[in-house]
């Protein structure tokens, strides 16, 4: 516990990234809903309904420069005991009314006790996919054993289900060994076998069924930072059955990639918990996915996997620390086709898993899937394919050449590190627009269809609330502030504007802009403002320098892929210059692209071979060690950038003309400082 916190300790709440500085003694649910953090309760805070849980989150945290445990809460109390000896409250678990605040803290708020959960916005996108699958089905019927042929029952049904699929060997699962005699016995000597047949040189028999066995299905996921999203398809027939989402629980040991690596480095023997917790929560996905359709977890055969190399690291059990500096060092790039069972997953116990190649340190299978949906080597045109995310992922080139490179974005994108920001959730602003003349905003809230300015938002408003602020607002918010001409090109707010509008309001030596202030007031500081040229000026930086490396700065396409970057709009986007100039109707949202590459992989082999040829083909620059970048990054802290023209968006949008900086050295009182030099 630091010193500060004998009186006032710092709690960070999970997975919405709201965090905030409180007085030892208070109450949990108080601080939560302080901050925006809604938590279930309907028992005004006596301990008896139980909604309230949270878990506390234990171990160094080096981003937030605190050390959180368990015994910073203050004992249970009357209520709480009696409430966890009669419901039996998991031991992990406490009662967020009941719980005081005894020093620093990260809290993770289930996602059984939260009101406003994150929205998890990676459907599966429409593609028709020619199945292939590594999985076969073959029923075949065998004689019945008799004292003239000794041989045993597995190696009669393994030559018989060689011959009837053609091919030459066959090999059997261990796993199916003490079970073969039964189900040939139930089947009446007729069976169904599944048959993996991928990388390995062997066909291996995974699962064998009495009888005839009429679909199987497997499993694509793609596990990103933030949200995980998983899709059962059929692999006869090549259809998506279902899909489902959730909020990765890893979340509650750091925001971005690189805080859980600093977690694992900090708190080494935390590891396991990392693995447990990305595993668990893609069983749990599992379970709700086979339920949708009436099937058993038995009949889930394979399995295709991608994400960023550390979620790629951390869900194969992984330490991930040498992915947290130069020269960012995988342990396994190449793909490889691993048994289900040993990665803890209830699937088939002969169940197999894909695993899509990593490009490199920072662009991991995710992107590859991407760029295997999007499949930029086959085009003339050239295509720049990103992935906004808390490090962002950039493929651009064509057929001739293509080149990737990661990009630290950070997690402002996803409201993090934003004085209002959240996590797309209901109640959060994710649509914006202000008047120029009047400067009065107007703004669309994630649960309601109407803007605040349409006849039945006030009615409806009260179901979610306006708690916050996520991504897509926050970049409509800053750009439709410099169109309004509230801050200057150089993203300093105008102080002057106060005289036009109440909602530009001193903040000391700055100011802000108010959006809402009916509840929780939600404003867009300086501060905000920094955070989103920073991680905007470090997208565009890396984007720029692949453009120098391939010797063009004329894009054909531009892809947004990801949840996030499906919900942008191009043409905010492009005013933020949070990518380059292009013409508006070449840029475009792609969904969840890394999803659709996964499930391409799943279903059919000869998308396997694609993306690992074309993975050893990708140029991987390293935007740490190019002298350009800094140059690249500082032009781009400007909107939309300082030397670029923009000559396409501003053939579409009038942009504001620049003005010089007003009050960027001055204070809330109008009173201006001189500039420091040193």
């Amino acid at each position: 516990m630091s010193e500060s916190s004998a009186k006032l300790a710092k709690v960070v709440f999970q997975p919405s990234g709201r965090r905030g500085t409180f007085e030892v003694g208070t109450p949990l649910l108080d601080a939560a809903r302080s901050l925006g953090v809604y938590v279930e309760s309907v028992c005004g805070g006596r301990g008896i309904c139980g909604r309230c849980q949270i878990s506390v989150s234990e171990g160094t945290f080096a981003k937030e420069n605190l050390t959180s445990a368990a015994d910073h809460l203050e004992g249970a109390t009357e209520a709480e005991t009696r409430y966890a000896t009669l419901r039996n409250l998991p031991e992990d678990r406490r009662l967020s009314c009941q719980a005081k605040i005894l020093g620093d803290l990260v809290v993770d708020i289930p996602t059984d006790a939260q009101t406003n959960r994150q929205v998890v916005r990676k459907r599966a996108e429409a593609k028709t996919i020619e199945p292939d699958s590594a999985i076969t089905l073959v029923t075949v019927s065998i004689d019945e054993p008799d004292m003239e042929t000794p041989r045993g029952d597995i190696d009669r049904l393994r030559e018989a289900l060689a011959k009837e699929a053609g091919i030459e060997t066959l090999a059997t699962d261990p796993v199916l060994l003490p079970r073969v005699q039964t189900i040939l016995r139930k089947g009446h000597w007729t069976v169904t076998a599944a048959i993996h047949t991928d990388i390995s040189s062997v066909p291996i028999m995974v699962a064998l069924w009495p009888g005839e066995k009429q679909a199987v299905y497997g499993l694509a996921v793609d596990i990103g930072s933030t949200t995980i999203a998983a899709h059962l398809c059929n692999l006869q027939n090549g259809r998506t059955v279902s899909s489902a989402g959730t909020s990765n629980p890893q979340i509650r040991f750091g925001e971005d990639l690189m805080s859980r690596v600093s977690y694992v480095q900090m708190n080494p023997a935390k590891l396991p918990d990392l693995v447990k917790a990305v595993r668990e929560a893609i069983n749990a996905l599992v379970g709700k996915l086979v339920g949708d359709v009436g099937a058993e977890r038995a009949d889930v055969l394979d399995a295709t996997f991608v994400g960023n190399p550390v979620m790629h690291h951390l869900f194969l059990g992984i330490d991930p620390v040498e992915l947290g500096g130069a020269p960012f060092a995988l342990a396994a790039s190449d793909a490889m086709v691993l048994i289900a069972r040993d990665l803890d997953l209830d699937l088939n116990p002969g169940a197999r898993v894909y695993m899509l190649p990593c490009i490199a340190g920072h662009v991991g299978a995710d992107a590859a899937a991407a760029t295997l949906s999007e499949s930029p080597y086959s085009l003339d045109e050239t295509t720049l394919l990103v992935d906004v995310g808390t490090n962002a992922e950039i493929v651009l080139g064509n057929k001739n050449r293509l080149l990737a490179a990661s990009s630290p974005t950070g997690p402002a994108f996803e409201g993090a590190e934003i004085s209002s920001g959240q996590r797309a959730a209901p109640g959060a602003i994710e649509r914006i627009r202000i008047d120029k003349d009047t400067l009065e905003p107007r703004f669309k809230v994630i649960g309601v269809d109407e803007w605040s300015d349409e006849e039945g938002f006030s009615e409806k408003i009260d179901s979610v609330g306006v708690t916050g602020i996520c991504g897509s607002g926050i970049i409509e918010a800053v750009a439709e502030m410099y169109l309004a001409g509230l801050i200057t090109e150089d993203g300093v707010i105008d102080g002057s504007m106060a005289a036009k509008t109440h909602r530009v309001r001193s903040e000391g030596r700055t100011f802000s802009y108010v959006i809402a202030e009916d509840g929780i007031e939600i404003s867009i500081l300086q501060t905000d403002i920094r955070a989103i040229q920073l991680a905007k000026g470090a997208l565009y930086a890396g984007i720029k320098l692949l453009q120098d490396k391939l010797g063009t700065d004329h894009i054909d396409r531009i892809r947004f892929a990801g949840a996030f970057g499906s919900y942008i709009e191009p043409k905010y986007a492009m005013i933020l210059g949070l990518i380059p100039d292009c013409a508006l109707d070449g840029v475009s949202g792609v969904g969840n692209a890394a999803g659709t590459g996964a499930r391409m992989a799943l279903l059919n082999r000869g998308y396997r071979r694609e993306i690992e040829e074309t993975v050893h083909k990708i140029e991987k620059i390293e935007t740490a060690l190019e002298p350009k970048f800094q140059e690249h990054f500082v032009n781009a802290m400007a909107l939309p950038n300082k030397v670029d023209p923009f000559i396409n968006l501003r053939a579409a949008v009038e942009l504001p003309e620049p003005k010089t900086p007003v009050e960027a050295e001055g204070t809330g009182d109008g009173r201006r400082r001189r500039r420091r030099r040193g």
